[in-house]
């Protein structure tokens, strides 16, 4: 764990932990509020409750679009989906990613059943319209996909992170094919998005909740942590041409996505930012052998997806 660039003194992180504690009771009420509330504006209400909590803890937000291209995969653009919802897949760093996805992406969480287990945070995934999978029991992984399919049927969008465990933030480990299968039996679109902590331009790990970390411990580095920055790059969505279902296409889709989040932290080609403007990316060889695929990247601000791009 690397010790943080800028420390922030004992008072700053009093006043982070208070505001962040009076954030997320403020958030029981509201997520029974809400649950009558339509997708839409439920949507709404969880983006603004989502970032209104990162910035008592202190993270802020820059978010990014991303444009990669891709050879060697058949892609096909997101086009017209007649109503059916997005499925948005990112890498997994820490418990920070579900508020930040949620601070920019408005959308239903996929979420681990221990979750729904701890009191308060069951009722603020409820109030989120959370779907709840039991990464324990193989048997219930068809069930937790048909629910996945039902959501993106009814036009919602549901948040995943394919890899199914958190990584340091310095790497990725691969996407696991499982949940894609929702979008192809859906023919929903799948939008990649990539998490990249920073320090400055340093990456940091001091987000990351792996291994044997406590909750607690990683909370406290966060407050702890001054000029944390959580950088969202959202790439286009994309799904597989029309082909017809074969055996591997959701392997293949994983791979196109896996591919694309590569590029927005950092692990492929090397990202090249000027202010206000985008600049093509060098191409490079992306890990992703199951998709086959290449690509390379660009990324520009983009303010106005949270407002001010924080």
């Amino acid at each position: 764990m690397d010790p943080p660039v800028a420390r922030a003194g004992l008072a700053r992180r009093a006043v982070r932990l208070a505001a962040a504690a009076l954030v997320v009771l403020s958030g029981a009420p509201l997520s029974i509020a809400v649950r009558g509330a339509g997708t839409a504006r439920r949507g709404r209400i969880v983006a603004a409750w989502a970032r209104v909590l990162l910035r008592a803890l202190g993270v802020r937000l820059d978010v990014r679009a991303g444009f990669a291209f891709v050879a060697g995969s058949p892609q096909a653009p997101a086009g017209t989906q007649d109503g059916r919802g997005t499925l948005v897949v990112a890498n997994h760093v820490s418990w920070l990613d579900p508020l930040v996805v949620a601070a920019t992406v408005p959308a239903r969480p996929l979420a681990k059943r221990e979750i729904g287990e701890w009191p308060l945070v069951r009722t603020l995934a409820a109030g989120a319209g959370a779907l709840f999978i039991d990464r324990e029991r193989l048997s219930a992984l068809p069930e937790a996909v048909g629910r996945v399919a039902g959501a993106l049927r009814d036009g919602d969008t549901v948040v995943a992170f394919p890899e199914g465990t958190t990584w340091c933030g310095r790497g990725m480990g691969e996407f696991r094919p499982a949940v894609f299968q929702a979008a192809i039996e859906t023919g929903a679109a799948v939008r990649p998005v990539a998490l990249h902590y920073r320090e400055g331009e340093a990456t940091s790990t001091r987000a990351c909740y792996v291994g044997e970390d406590s909750l607690l411990a990683s909370v406290l580095r966060v407050v702890a942590t001054r000029g944390l920055v959580v950088e969202v790059t959202r790439f286009p969505e994309v799904r597989l041409a029309p082909r017809g279902r074969r055996r591997g296409d959701r392997r293949v889709l994983a791979g196109l996505a896996e591919a694309y989040v590569r590029t927005g932290v950092g692990e492929a080609p090397e990202r090249h930012m000027e202010a206000g403007t985008e600049t093509p990316a060098r191409a490079a060889n992306v890990p992703a052998a199951r998709a086959g695929v290449t690509c390379s990247a660009s990324v520009r601000r983009d303010p106005a997806a949270t407002g001010d791009g924080r």
